[in-house]
């Protein structure tokens, strides 16, 4: 049997991906990282995460702006 956790907490979550603990909740309330919710606690499943590394999104940089000039 596997003896990491299924679940990760946001903080963990924030390290394993190596940005900050505001910008993973923000990630949560975006729905960019899913979470489970069991009464108070946000835990975030570990396949979520590490499909998230696997197969990233591609970023669309187009902001639909002009540029001036």
């Amino acid at each position: 049997m596997d003896e990491r956790r299924a679940t990760l907490t946001v903080t963990e979550t924030a390290k394993l991906l190596g940005i900050g603990r505001q910008l993973a909740y923000e990630g949560v309330k975006t729905g960019q990282i899913p979470v489970i919710k069991v009464g108070r606690r946000l835990l975030v499943p570990r396949a979520a995460v590490e499909k998230l590394l696997e197969d990233p999104k591609p970023l669309n940089f187009a902001s639909g702006r002009q540029s001036r000039g």
